[in-house]
């Protein structure tokens, strides 16, 4: 009994250990506890989280570097074939970036690029720079830089289309490229500039100054005259206000935008006119205007630090002006205080029916101070050994350019210089070439009245880039680069792709730092020969002249024929109805394409409306579309509610159908020209002298 008692009380007293042991366990745990929160530490569990918390931090890390890592490519030459991409200098080194632009292909396609690379002169490469994060493809935008933070480019606006350009869209977004990083930052503000293209930046000490540009509903294309500034150190834009009876330029895009310690020049541009009843018309501008930036009188005002003033400057009246010409944006040459001047194109639009376009290579500067002034950048000639008798310079433009190919074999182009105007003598297109590459050759036009040895090579001039227009200039230190541009031929545009360099101090020649891929085919377009306008207007043969083949010598017996007098039936007599019926007569259908060409009415005049809405001999639809395309969408928007895409195939829709009504006319209209000895290639060719004439000046490049 008492060994039972015995054990019961051990068995109850390890039981009570047990739970007091238990029970200091806790106390300890929270002694422990007390002290690690007193100290700012965790218990175990928090260390597990601890860890979870830095793996995730990490791996949030690896994933932003990922996805804004930069890749860096060396290529082999200048960016592919591109036009109204910008070419800037490096604010703190020695380079150039590219950015952007946009190709049409010979299909009719539209392609746009976002890509930026960078030349360095020094080592002659190009580097492509890839970034996850970076602004949409696009064309026609601005870039301006800073050496500040390390270097940085900002870039707003431009406009990207549709592979077949049935849709545009303008933007209106604002980004940082930093130079030292590579990286694009989207700059997101709540005022900022409407969406547009063709527009003009200048940096004026901290701050960016933005000005007009263009923005394109579908209908008509709407020029901008608004000034912009914003700050770089509060990263605030701002619309600079005029009083109505202030004097301001004009609505423009495409001119130049130069900074000055006192404020920003702006020169010439394009923009189109646009008349009720009437086509437009593309107006080439030549003025400039001084925009003054000073400090506010009132120095307690926070609100309008700055005072901004628009002052047009008189015309320079130095001989050494350009001639009259768009698509020559110029670039600075900050250590001379200078705008370079090159190219360009002038659209003489001598009447509804026809527009001549005469492209430029010659070279000017506009010193920046003062009034302004214009002043000759004509390549040195080089002192020949032995002889004391000085020789006149020979302007660049007063060449004449040939195509070649490595093997020397080259067809000569006659792009002869005919044309003088102030400063030289501009290249007017006149028949055809063929090959790799573009050069200079050693026969200048003697008609010029220019002392000009052809026996010598070493003239500087043979060096010079072939006429084009919207190339791509940037001066970085005293070295212009030039890199591609615009040239046409007929109704076709060749956007070019070779890159030259020029020193401003010394203007000795142009260095061709890559040729020219680019192959313009023979025949595009031109007249066979520049004895056309030699040619008797003979009464039973029709003239495809200036591309005037159904109105300038009528046809049959009538080749008297005034211009312009074609008859065009209005729509109800020209419906599908009354000229489309298969069963028509034959000799009804010959008496209404007689009727067309003007033989049986000769004392009507033809309108610009029916010019443009009218097809031609020849014409596809696709043609006439491409050149009235404009006319229709304002048919289309005078008629219907619609809008952007849907208001563009309202207004296909409408060309198409007159299209169908005319197309047994104007087949009629083929043979009775096939039967007066005008085979298919000198219709085809007049038809793209009518379409290039109607839409030449037209074209979405002048903007």
């Amino acid at each position: 009994m008492a060994k039972k008692k015995s054990a019961a009380a051990t068995s109850k007293a390890a039981t009570k250990a047990a739970k007091k042991a238990k029970a200091a366990q806790k106390v300890d745990k929270k002694e422990k506890k007390k002290v690690s929160k007193g100290k700012g530490g965790r218990d175990g569990g928090d260390e597990e989280d601890d860890d979870d918390l830095e793996g995730i931090l990490d791996r949030m890390r690896r994933e932003w570097e990922q996805a804004h890592s930069v890749t860096e490519e060396l290529v082999e030459g200048p960016p592919s074939r591109r036009a109204n991409a910008t070419l800037t200098a490096c604010p703190n080194g020695n380079h150039l970036w590219c950015i952007g632009g946009e190709f049409f292909s010979d299909d009719g396609k539209a392609y746009f690029y976002n890509d930026v690379f960078r030349y360095s002169p020094d080592k002659d490469e190009w580097r492509k720079f890839v970034s996850p994060t970076c602004p949409g493809p696009r064309s026609a935008h601005s870039v301006v830089a800073t050496a500040a933070a390390g270097g940085k480019l900002f870039l707003f606006g431009g406009e990207f289309s549709s592979l077949y350009q049935n849709n545009f869209h303008h933007y209106r977004d604002f980004w940082c490229f930093d130079i030292p990083t590579h990286s694009w930052e989207r700059l997101e503000t709540k005022l900022k500039p409407s969406a547009r293209s063709g527009h003009r930046m200048a940096m004026w000490k901290h701050y960016i100054v933005l000005f007009g540009g263009f923005y394109d509903p579908g209908y008509r294309t709407n020029y901008l005259n608004d000034t912009w500034l914003f700050d770089t150190q509060e990263y605030k834009w701002r619309q600079i206000e005029f009083r109505e009876t202030d004097r301001k330029p004009s609505p423009r895009s495409g001119f130049s935008l130069l900074s000055t310690a006192d404020g920003v020049i702006l020169h010439g541009g394009y923009c189109k006119e646009y008349v009720k009843g009437k086509r437009p018309v593309g107006v080439m501008l030549d003025d400039t205007w001084f925009l003054r930036i000073s400090s506010s009188p009132d120095t307690e005002s926070t609100s309008q630090p700055l005072v901004f003033k628009w002052e047009k400057r008189k015309k320079s009246s130095t001989a050494y002006a350009p001639s009259l010409r768009s698509g020559c944006t110029m670039a600075l040459w900050s250590a001379k205080g200078m705008g370079i001047l090159f190219g360009g194109v002038t659209d003489e639009d001598t009447d509804e029916e026809s527009l001549q376009s005469v492209f430029w290579n010659d070279l000017y500067g506009y010193q920046l101070a003062g009034n302004g002034r214009w002043i000759s950048m004509a390549l040195k000639q080089p002192k020949k050994k032995g002889s004391s008798k000085k020789k006149a310079i020979t302007p660049a433009s007063a060449l004449t350019f040939h195509h070649h190919d490595d093997s020397d074999d080259a067809i000569g182009d006659d792009l002869d210089a005919d044309s003088v105007a102030d400063s030289g003598i501009a290249l007017r297109q006149k028949s055809r070439g063929s090959g790799n590459g573009l050069k200079i050759a050693q026969d200048a036009s003697k008609t010029a009245g220019l002392d000009y040895s052809e026996d010598n090579p070493d003239d500087p001039n043979l060096t010079a880039p072939m006429p084009r227009y919207n190339t791509m200039l940037a001066v970085l230190r005293n070295t212009l680069y030039i890199y591609g541009g615009i040239f046409e031929r007929g109704s076709r545009e060749y956007t070019l792709d070779d890159f030259y360099a020029l020193q401003l101090d010394k203007l000795d020649r142009y260095t061709c730092l890559k040729r020219s891929d680019v192959v313009i085919p023979v025949d595009e377009g031109e007249s066979s020969s520049d004895d056309e306008d030699d040619e008797d207007d003979d009464d039973d043969k029709y003239s495809d002249r200036d591309g005037d083949f159904d109105s300038e010598n009528g046809g049959g017996d009538a080749g008297n024929t005034r211009d312009g007098d074609i008859e065009v039936a209005d729509d109800a007599a020209m419906d599908a109805e009354s000229v489309g019926d298969s069963g028509a007569q034959p000799t009804t259908l010959r008496a209404r394409a007689t009727e067309f060409m003007g033989v049986a009415s000769k004392d009507t005049e033809r309108s610009a409306e029916d010019i443009i809405g009218t097809p031609l001999p020849g014409e596809t639809l696709a043609m006439f579309y491409a050149r009235s395309r404009e006319y229709w969408t304002q048919k289309a928007h005078n008629t219907s509610d619609n809008r952007g895409k849907q208001l563009r195939r309202d207004g296909f829709s409408l060309a198409e159908d007159r299209y169908a009504a005319y197309k047994p006319i104007l087949e009629e209209v083929e043979k009775i020209l096939a039967e007066a000895g005008l085979d298919e290639e000198e219709m085809k060719m007049g038809t793209a002298r009518e379409v290039g004439g109607s839409g030449a000046g037209q074209s979405r490049n002048r903007r």
